[in-house]
């Protein structure tokens, strides 16, 4: 079964699927050896890798090369932030054939407008409803493999109010989106009622520092989410690490012990050395057999 068919089914499970975010092919890894079943590429995450905050200033070429790393450096499902499609209705159809061509089992789109922002930063604004609902048709179009899911995200909700947010991802899933994505919720009841008011499976973002309050699994679980994401879970903590590494040096003015911690050979164990060397093997094997004779 391929990525594309696994996330359908772990969808069908009625169970929740978390995919905890990671921003390169190192941290995909990571998720996928920790047990998790999908792993969500931040967008936010490869704004931040390239040393930008999130505020629309990664390109869609860059979005999609970063997918397209976690998902030849994993087995299971990628599901990738795809921004607002970046631009108009053929711009959302090139991304999501960009996407689905690197591997991505699935891709959510907005209805900020073009220069868009984090979902839980303010100053948001959004673009009409029949506009966003053109773009979701012109993404569920554009898909070649029907098992390709398509997440229509409102961010409206900070502009208009939930009630307008709940009513644009219903019509997105009535035009043919797989999953409802209500961005930024402000508080318990506004999560619970999420659910109740979408006709079609919805996504939870839970955003370490954002505007949603936290929310446990059995929760989520509880309130009717069958998807939740968690973008900022590996680039916070590597950003603790990070900076929590540079203080010790340059406070001990002496780099940290290799006493007691694991061999270079460990860390590249875990990112595949193991097959990548024997493969070399493999080859330098079959160069070292005798040629057949010439009949």
């Amino acid at each position: 079964m391929g990525p594309r068919a696994a996330l359908r089914a772990l969808l069908r499970d009625r169970d929740l699927v978390v995919a905890p975010g990671a921003y390169d092919g190192m941290g995909a890894k990571l998720v996928e050896q920790a047990g998790f079943s999908a792993v969500y590429m931040t967008g936010a995450g490869t704004a931040a890798a390239l040393g930008f905050p999130d505020l629309g200033l990664a390109t869609m070429s860059e979005m999609v090369a970063n997918a397209g790393t976690l998902a030849r450096s994993v087995d299971i499902p990628v599901i990738a932030d795809a921004d607002t499609g970046f631009g108009n209705e053929l711009n959302v159809t090139r991304a999501v054939r960009e996407y689905e061509g690197r591997g991505v089992a699935a891709v959510h789109i907005e209805d900020q407008v073009t220069q868009k922002r984090c979902g839980h930063l303010d100053g948001k604004e959004v673009v009409s409803r029949d506009e966003f609902t053109s773009k979701i048709r012109a993404a569920v179009a554009a898909r070649r493999d029907p098992d390709f899911v398509i997440i229509a995200r409102s961010d409206a909700g900070a502009t208009h109010g939930l009630d307008e947010a709940i009513a644009r991802v219903n019509e997105a899933l009535a035009a043919g989106a797989d999953i409802a994505f209500v961005e930024a919720a402000r508080s318990l009841e506004e999560l619970a009622s999420i659910p109740q008011g979408v006709r079609g499976p919805c996504l939870l973002n839970i955003v370490r520092g954002g505007k949603t309050p936290d929310l446990d699994f059995a929760a989520a679980r509880a309130m009717g989410y069958r998807l939740a994401i968690l973008p900022s879970l590996l680039i916070v903590a590597a950003m603790d690490a990070f900076d929590e590494a540079l203080q010790a040096l340059r406070k001990t003015d002496a780099p940290p012990s290799s006493a007691g911690g694991p061999p270079v050979s460990e860390r590249f164990r875990r990112l595949g050395s193991d097959e990548w060397m024997a493969l070399g093997e493999r080859f330098r094997s079959d160069r070292s057999a005798p040629a057949l004779a010439a009949e």
